[in-house]
């Protein structure tokens, strides 16, 4: 054991795959010694490994399903028995067995290269999983296209960012498909409402249109923060519930309040009918085409801000609002550049965030655009409480830097 941390851990820390090796390295270290900034080096290296047995575990799993081969009984047979042996041996629940099995073949089988990523530590499970089940309903050769496309990126997002990307393939790579399974789903959408074990109940909406749940949540938002004041002690969420609550009743504040404002992106091809690429709605995600084109056309009583963006590139080309004073011409290319907080992993719609200046007003005594960026409350108050620093990279990107010394980019473009 060396004495200085930044002496015995390798410069090639980053690079060095999961395995035997790499392994040995993480048992020499004292992480204790180390400083912040390899603190995090330590622990992605800790996750590539941690990712490398999962997958080596899943692998495992289907081999024993090869043990349990039997002619007779054929592959379902297999399956069940493997399942069984793997419950009892790890002390899982028949359902628990039963899902990890599943999600074990489907991994290895179905989509090798989301396994062979898992494997080499580029990715973890919680991502593994969220490509596997976000492909189910295709054919295997579409889902093996959907995971090629996302793999080289997927490390690089969250899953929440993850998900958004994976319907946005899936939608584009079988548009009428998509389009079938939203109209299906919408004939069954449905309130349900269920008891918890403190006395209270949860009341879910499913499979609603998602461009109305959008206006709905918008709203909902609106109202809630226009409730706020110096006497009101209720936090968001409950000004929210409350709001929900006073709306389907029919009392309280919230019915005399006005409605909110969404933001739909498409591209112009796709509104002209001329592709089917999705749209996006801020805070949503990804909407079949047919929804884009919906909302653009409609005469909704809610207010919509729409941006019409370059197939290309992503970028926006034109735009404007519907029902709706505008608001400042910077404040709309800002957001339109951006649409999200531009914190890494951050989905809060740049609607709902405030503007920061870069370099502070007080300094620069100016307001450019280029110094401009979306952050929503949390990580605006974070910035400054706890040093991150960003500057803008062009084409909306930004390059961000964190207390411990550590840069990350994010996209102006949707993941």
């Amino acid at each position: 054991m060396f004495d200085d941390s930044l002496d015995w851990i390798p410069e090639n820390l980053e690079a060095m795959p999961p395995g035997y090796v790499l392994a040995a390295v993480l048992d020499d270290i004292d992480i204790d010694t180390c400083d912040g900034y390899d603190r995090i080096r330590v622990l992605r290296a800790h996750q590539r490994m941690a990712s490398h047995y999962q997958a080596r575990t899943y692998h495992t799993m289907t081999t024993v399903v090869d043990a349990m081969a039997d002619d007779a009984g054929g592959e379902d047979f297999a399956e069940e028995a493997a399942a069984i042996e793997v419950a009892t041996a790890l002390r899982l629940t028949r359902r628990a067995a039963d899902i990890e099995m599943r999600f074990a073949i489907d991994l290895q089988r179905r989509l090798p290269q989301v396994w062979e990523a898992l494997c080499d530590g580029h990715i973890d499970v919680r991502r593994a999983k969220v490509i596997v089940n976000a492909t189910l309903h295709l054919l295997m050769a579409g889902a093996r296209d959907v995971a090629a496309s996302i793999v080289p990126d997927a490390g690089l997002l969250t899953t929440g960012q993850l998900r958004e990307k994976l319907r946005k393939l899936c939608i584009d790579i079988n548009p009428e498909d998509a389009a079938d399974r939203y109209d299906h789903a919408v004939e069954d959408r449905r309130v349900v409402s269920e008891p918890t074990d403190a006395g209270t109940s949860n009341l879910f909406g499913i499979d609603l249109p998602p461009h109305r749940v959008a206006a709905c949540l918008k709203r909902i938002n609106q109202l809630a923060r226009g409730l706020r004041g110096p006497n009101e002690t209720r936090t968001m969420d409950q000004l929210r519930a409350d709001v929900l609550l006073d709306l389907l009743e029919g009392t309280g504040q919230a019915t005399r309040a006005g409605r909110g404002m969404v933001d739909l992106h498409s591209d112009l091809k796709t509104l002209a009918e001329l592709t089917d690429h999705p749209g996006e709605l801020a805070g949503y995600g990804p909407v079949v085409a047919d929804i884009a084109r919906q909302v653009a056309e409609q005469q909704h009583k809610s207010k919509w801000r729409w941006t019409i963006d370059d197939p290309d590139t992503g970028l926006p080309v034109f735009g404007g609002t519907t029902r709706r004073r505008p608001t400042s011409r910077q404040r709309r290319f800002v957001e339109a550049r951006n649409r999200t907080c531009v914190h890494p992993g951050c989905r809060m719609p740049s609607v709902d965030c405030d503007i920061d200046h870069r370099i502070p007003w007080a300094e620069s005594r100016a307001t450019n655009t280029a110094d401009l960026a979306p952050m929503c409350r949390f990580h605006h108050v974070a910035r400054h409480r706890h040093g991150w620093s960003y500057e803008p990279l062009g084409n909306g990107d930004h390059k961000l830097t964190s207390p411990l010394g550590h840069t990350y980019t994010t996209s102006g473009r949707s993941p």
